[in-house]
């Protein structure tokens, strides 16, 4: 957990993962996926968990998906809310 927190300066995304990110959680087409992310991964709240070779962080709206060894954003999505 925290060679995530200690290593948000070098996250990153590639083209489609920013493509797939902004689809996937609804972000604004000028928006940088990546800030966002490094935003929500250092809230109080978010809740971090290592998984074989990913992280996971997960606040009360998302889940990102980063890739532990290249701290490469892979994906994110949207918690299912049930009603």
């Amino acid at each position: 957990m925290f060679e995530l927190l200690n290593g948000l300066d070098k996250l990153h995304t590639t083209e489609l993962g920013a493509v797939r990110i902004k689809k996937n959680l609804g972000l604004a087409d000028t928006m940088d996926p990546v800030e966002y992310c490094k935003e929500k991964i250092q809230e109080p709240a978010t809740v971090i968990e290592k998984s074989g070779k990913n992280f996971y962080a997960t606040t009360a709206r998302e889940t990102i998906t980063v890739n532990a060894s290249k701290l490469s954003i892979i994906t994110a999505h949207k918690v299912k809310t049930r009603k």
